[in-house]
């Protein structure tokens, strides 16, 4: 059974530098629903979710989540920790962060030891995560969302999560991303992902449109 958040985008606008980037946005993702965002390098894709998050400022617009919008940081905060989240680019951190660390983080260290088994990283789990490749790098941080997921997550957000991955990694990491019982939204160039997807949807120059 599929559960997850319900996310409702209204006229949202954002810039970079006063630069507008996103351009009215409306969207709703019912609970449950997989969607993939599609689009050219520089369209507005990575703003528009990093905005969900609070990560980028919202310039006008409404962003709710299960009817609750943000509006302070405790709201942001609490979002944050109900979302599984995988950015494009992937922290080693400054220390360096061990990846057990990282797993650890989820909220849930079994479940994401878990799925870096699964993900074929296991072994890497004492290791500094700047002594991992790109694609372990980025197998970590998926079997991390996994993890937040199983403590609660309701909503999985994405950032090209394949992109370091070659063609069997990125069959396996589409096939758990699509496979989780929560609300999913990525972003990806990935059109095997993008096809196991409820939707497709489409940004260009800021706007956005459904395209399957």
């Amino acid at each position: 059974m599929r559960t997850g958040a319900r996310v409702e985008l209204t006229g949202v606008c954002c810039t970079h530098s006063r630069r507008p980037v996103v351009r009215r946005a409306d969207l709703v993702v019912e609970p449950g629903e997989r969607v993939a965002l599609t689009g050219t390098n520089g369209s507005g894709k990575t703003t528009l979710v990093r905005t969900i998050l609070g990560l980028h400022p919202l310039t006008s617009g409404a962003i709710t989540v299960d009817g609750q919008q943000a509006r302070g940081q405790r709201d942001w905060d609490q979002r944050r920790k109900d979302t599984a989240w995988i950015p494009q680019r992937q922290a080693a951190g400054h220390f360096p962060l061990l990846a057990h660390e990282l797993l650890s983080s989820s909220g849930d260290l079994d479940a994401a030891m878990s799925a870096a088994g699964r993900l074929g990283v296991a072994q890497f789990a004492d290791r500094p995560l700047d002594t991992l490749s790109g694609g372990q790098l980025q197998r970590m941080y998926l079997a991390r969302a996994l993890g937040c997921v199983a403590a609660g997550a309701r909503l999985l957000l994405a950032d090209e999560p394949t992109a370091a991955l070659d063609f069997t990694g990125q069959a396996e990491a589409a096939e758990l991303l699509v496979d989780q019982p929560v609300t999913v939204l990525v972003v990806t160039h990935d059109r095997a992902l993008a096809a196991r997807c409820d939707r497709v949807l489409e940004m260009a120059d800021g706007h956005l449109r459904e395209v399957a």
